[in-house]
C-alpha cells in the first residue's frame, strides 16, 4: 500500500494511505450509475412533457453531466458519492483545504485523463505516480486518499499498550486532547512499530513535538514512544 505524509497546517505530519486505482475506478462506476439513474429520472419526465424538453436539456441535463464530479467534490469537502462510499477523498498535497480552483483544474483535466484516452491515461499516471496522482492531480497538487487506515482502531484497543492498574498519572493536563487525538496518536506508534522506517520514526518525533508544544513541557522525553503512550494511559485514567 502506497502512503503519503501530509503536514498539517498545526505541523503534525500525518500518513495517510494512497486511494488505489481500483478504489478510483469504483468510485468512478458508482458515479455513473447514479448519475444515469437521475438522468433516467429526468428523461422520463422530459418525454412526457416535450415541451419542456429542450429547455431541460440545455438547462439541466448538460450542466448535471458536465459538472457532476466537480461540483460534488467542492459541496462534500473532495468527495463524490462515488468516493464517499469507497472511503476515499481528495486532499492538498500542502496540509491545507483544496480551493474551489484546485477542484476546479482537477475537473478540466478529466477530458484529458479520462474522457479522452478513454481513462488509460488517468490509470498510467495513477499507476506509476509514487502519490496515485492522474495529470489534474499533478497540476493542483493534491492527490487521493483513504479516509479510514488500514488500522481500524477503536477506543478500546489502546487499553492494550500497557496495563492500568496502579497507574500514577504524569501528564494531567492531557484531559485538554479528544479521544480521537489519542487514536492519532496510538496509530502512529502501530505505523512505526509495525514499519520502523524514517518515515514513521518522523511522525513520532514530530508528534512528540506538538504534545509537548500543547503541554508546555520544555525537557524532551528520552524516549518518544513510551512518553506518547503514557499520555494515552494517562489519558485513560483521566476520562473514565
Amino acid at each position: 500500500m502506497q502512503t503519503i505524509d501530509i503536514t498539517t497546517t498545526q505541523n503534525v505530519t500525518i500518513e495517510y494511505d494512497v486511494a488505489r486505482l481500483l478504489d478510483r475506478f469504483l468510485a468512478l462506476l458508482i458515479d455513473f450509475v447514479i448519475l444515469g439513474i437521475v438522468l433516467t429520472i429526468i428523461s422520463l419526465f422530459v418525454a412526457a412533457t416535450p415541451v419542456f424538453g429542450t429547455v431541460v436539456t440545455y438547462f439541466l441535463l448538460i450542466p448535471i453531466v458536465l459538472f457532476y464530479s466537480f461540483t460534488f467534490e467542492w459541496l462534500m469537502n473532495g468527495q463524490s458519492p462515488g468516493k464517499k462510499v469507497l472511503g476515499i477523498k481528495v486532499v492538498k498535497l500542502s496540509g491545507d483545504q483544496p480551493t474551489l480552483n484546485d477542484y476546479l483544474i482537477r475537473w478540466a483535466f478529466r477530458s484529458i485523463d479520462i474522457w479522452f484516452s478513454l481513462g488509460t491515461l488517468g490509470g498510467l499516471f495513477i499507476s506509476s505516480s509514487t502519490k496515485g496522482q492522474r495529470l489534474g492531480d499533478l497540476v493542483a497538487d493534491t492527490a487521493v486518499i483513504k479516509v479510514k487506515s488500514d488500522f481500524h482502531l477503536r477506543l478500546d484497543d489502546i487499553l492494550r499498550i500497557s496495563t492500568l492498574d496502579n497507574h500514577e498519572v504524569s501528564f494531567p493536563s492531557v484531559r485538554q486532547f479528544s479521544e480521537q487525538d489519542m487514536l492519532l496518536i496510538k496509530n502512529v506508534i502501530s505505523r512505526f512499530q509495525k514499519y520502523p522506517n524514517t518515515s514513521h520514526r518522523d511522525a513520532v518525533r514530530e508528534t512528540v513535538s506538538h504534545m509537548m508544544e500543547k503541554l508546555d513541557l520544555e525537557q524532551r522525553p528520552k524516549n518518544n514512544v513510551k512518553f506518547l503512550k503514557t499520555l494515552i494511559s494517562d489519558y485513560i485514567v483521566l476520562t473514565r
